[in-house]
This record gives structure tokens, sequence and C-alpha cells, in this order.
């Protein structure tokens, strides 16, 4: 975008995914910078906080979430345009379709000519380091996480509608008798 922004960058530690081929992408820093959508005479200025990355994309930004919601934005993607409320009524912004087009053959060269790490050579490179000790599988102690699993003795059958017994369901013995009387009308309501 032809903006010299180092001096505005804040720093930021958590890595984003989706934008580039590969498992993350790690930003430089963050910046916060006012986006303005309209004319001079209609538009609507908001701060938006962007993550600035250096990789190549054929994007110069892309507004998330975030961002759209900032300016009450509705999004058509099929149409390429972009609602939001502005001062004097609706910002209507129509895309390019010949630009958008130009942006994802870009967006899709790229990312057949990057080299992305394959996330198996990246587990078996790690396997390589460690002892034998810390490849063995642990085994599975029986009866460790075990459910106990209701008795007859522990529930009761409760009608849900009344007069039809193949739709029934079971609550446990021993509520407290409002809760219980509460709990039936529930699900016989339902």
């Amino acid at each position: 975008m032809c903006l010299d922004i180092t001096d505005m960058l804040t720093p930021i530690d958590s890595p984003f995914y989706g934008i580039v081929p590969g498992n993350a992408a790690i930003p430089l820093g963050q910046v916060v910078l006012p986006v303005t959508f309209g004319t001079k005479e209609h538009y609507r200025t908001e701060y938006i906080k962007f993550k600035v990355a250096d990789f190549e994309t054929s994007y110069h930004a892309i507004l998330g979430r975030p961002a759209l919601a900032k300016f009450m934005a509705i999004t058509h993607y099929a149409y390429l345009l972009l609602k939001m409320p502005g001062p004097k009524g609706e910002l209507t912004l129509c895309g390019d379709l010949r630009r958008s087009y130009e942006c994802d053959a870009e967006a899709i060269e790229i990312a057949a000519t990057s080299q992305a790490p394959s996330p198996m050579q990246q587990v078996f490179t790690v396997s390589k380091k460690l002892t034998p000790t810390e490849l063995e599988i642990p085994e599975n102690k029986a009866g460790v996480a075990k459910v106990k699993l209701a008795t007859n003795k522990d529930s009761k059958p409760i009608d849900l509608e009344i007069g039809d017994s193949s739709k029934t369901t079971l609550i446990s013995i021993g509520l407290d008798p409002q809760l219980e009387s509460a709990l039936i009308s529930f699900l016989q309501a339902n």
C-alpha cells in the first residue's frame, strides 16, 4: 500500500492462519489506521486494527469480520457489494469483477509456487529427535474413566405424552419432590 508504518507498529505475538499456504503467518506487528468508505459528500470513517505481515499476496489488506462489524456492513459476495449505514443514508460499494478475478488468479499462482511444509513431514522430523521411551504409546488402563450406567433401580420411567407409553424418558429417583414435579411438567409440556 506504499505506506511506511514501521514506527506505528505495536508488537503482537499471535500468529494467524488461512492467508498463505503453510502452518501460520507471524505478523510483524499491528497498527490502527483510519479506513474510509464513500465519496467526499457521503462517507464513513472508522479506525480498524490491522495485523501487518511480510509475505507475498495479491491483496494489500484483508478486512475481517471485526472490521465489517465495526462498520455494521453487510456483504454480498456474489454481487461484490458492501452496504453500510452512513451519515446521509445507506452507503453502497461495488467491487470490480475483473480485478477480483485477477486477484484470485494471482493468489492461486502464489499458493501453487510457494513451498508449504507438509504436516506429516514436520511430525516425522520431530519424531526423529525423540528418545525411544518418548515414542512409546501409553497403555490404556482399563476402568480408569468408566461411566456408571444407570440401572432401573436408579431411575424411573416418565410418560412424555400421557397415555402414550412409546414416548417415555428416564429420570433419576431420589430427586427433591418439588424438583421432580417441575421436571416432569417441563418434559411433558415440551
